[in-house]
């Protein structure tokens, strides 16, 4: 076992790239549930993103196309879920679940053409001076802009739920959608954007795979990565800054135990490549102690009959 194969400033830069699609599917899933609306379908976005933002930004040449494609793709998929949910009142489980289902299927069956494709180039957006620092600016500041988009979007989701009348809204909403809707809050369309934005989170996180950390196609590349994000979000009690410690935590041991096996470590493979997901969950379940920030009307559905 060579243990000086394994360079810490590549090991910490790496660990915020693999943290980075997670962040984006659990953050989304956050709002989603912040509004009492638990969709199972994370997974089945994120994959549909993917093959979404591949196939546009390989026929066009352009990522940041794919990027938005990908956005779009998980955003038309969840209102999908929307509609059988907020408006059929079917069960938000099952909805989920089939959800999932069917952004698999509707992504294998889309990228057969694109098998061995490789995905154009995204550049990296060194920051000036920062990205001069030893070692930390390698780190920290040498990334691609949906890295830094994927922490702004944590600070700024934290900010607008705890800060801002819309997060109170939503949150209200979350507690308890009948007093909202006797508040006068429009409580269905509320949680369809609500949805949108989550699908549109999960597209960008299954797009970052397919077009930057992974540049190719490859079927189910998502790699369960979507059922991970919705239990971060139920362990991290439904706090941003948790599911960023969460994410930057997967991120890191998924990493480290590449780099082991790189290595040569005398562990069977099997064992360091199931640790990422054991250890996250070990630890998101002794952090999730404190239950009493769950949404109230999480997973209920509303009728404004009622």
């Amino acid at each position: 076992m060579d243990m000086s194969a394994i360079n810490p400033v590549l090991l910490l830069a790496s660990l915020i790239v693999a943290a980075t699609p997670l962040l984006l599917a659990a953050i989304g899933e956050l709002v989603v549930e912040k509004s009492g609306v638990l969709n199972l379908g994370v997974e089945g976005m994120m994959i549909t993103g993917a093959i979404c933002g591949f196939a546009i930004a390989v026929n066009t040449g352009s990522p940041l196309l794919g990027l938005l494609a990908a956005a779009m793709g998980g955003a038309v998929l969840s209102l999908l879920f929307a509609i059988l949910t907020q408006f059929a009142l079917a069960n938000q489980v099952a909805s989920g679940l089939a959800l999932t289902l069917f952004g698999l299927g509707i992504s294998a069956l889309l990228g057969q053409g694109f098998q061995g494709e490789k995905a154009p180039a995204f550049p990296k957006t060194d920051i000036p001076l920062l990205s001069d620092i030893p070692a930390v600016g390698h780190i920290l500041f040498s990334h691609d802009i949906v890295v830094y988009l994927a922490f702004l979007l944590t600070l700024g989701v934290w900010l607008v739920l705890k800060y801002t009348r819309v997060g109170l809204i939503l949150r209200a909403v979350g507690e308890n959608h009948d007093a909202a809707h006797a508040l006068g809050y429009k409580v269905v369309r509320i949680r369809v954007l609500a949805i949108m934005f989550g699908g549109a989170c999960a597209g960008l996180g299954g797009a970052y795979i397919s077009l930057i950390r992974v540049p190719q196609w490859t079927e189910g590349m998502t790699a369960g990565i979507g059922w991970i994000a919705l239990a971060l979000v139920v362990f991290a009690s439904w706090k941003p800054w948790r599911v960023l410690l969460g994410a930057c935590l997967f991120g890191g041991v998924n990493v480290l135990q590449l780099n082991l096996q790189a290595a040569g470590f005398a562990i069977p493979v099997e064992y360091l490549a199931m640790s990422p997901y054991l250890i996250t969950i070990l630890v998101l379940v002794i952090m999730s102690a404190d239950r009493s920030s769950a949404p109230a009307s999480l997973g209920r559905s509303f009728h404004a009959s009622q």
